[in-house]
């Protein structure tokens, strides 16, 4: 029985990878450490370029912070096969921070194991930033 490829995975599920984000700023969208690859920090951009703004538990629910997630984690996948090539290389995430633009007295009773911290402001007003470490395959 052959296994699919995550690719195929997520296509399953109705989702696509977004085009490579340019970086607007001076950094690089990713960095490799032997086979640690870095992801910068990567938002929920829109597929018309802007981005899903608004402050958790002020303009926005949780709701809109899960689909902000979820778009911040088709971008970090975006750059992460542009990395690698095949996301199935990817051998384990070994870490994940979360910047969450949140009310000082916002809170989230999620049960995952994660770095999640909440932000003042992020830039452009995005709702949520995420960096990832990655292992992977030689």
């Amino acid at each position: 029985m052959t296994s699919s490829t995550p690719e195929q995975r997520l296509a399953a599920l109705g989702l696509a990878l977004p085009v490579t984000p340019i970086p607007v700023a001076n950094y690089v969208p990713f960095r490799w450490a032997g086979n640690m690859l870095y992801l910068s920090g990567q938002g929920p951009k829109m597929p018309d370029g802007s981005y899903q703004i608004g402050r958790l538990g002020k303009d926005a629910t949780v709701e809109d912070g899960y689909r902000a997630a979820r778009l911040t984690g088709l971008q970090l996948l975006a750059v992460a096969k542009s990395a690698v090539g095949e996301l199935s290389r990817i051998e384990a995430v070994v870490k994940l921070l979360g910047m969450v633009n949140a009310e000082p007295d916002f809170a989230d009773a999620g049960r995952h194991a994660r770095s999640a911290v909440g932000m003042g402001s992020l830039p452009n007003r995005m709702m949520v930033e995420i960096e990832a470490i990655l292992l992977v395959r030689s």
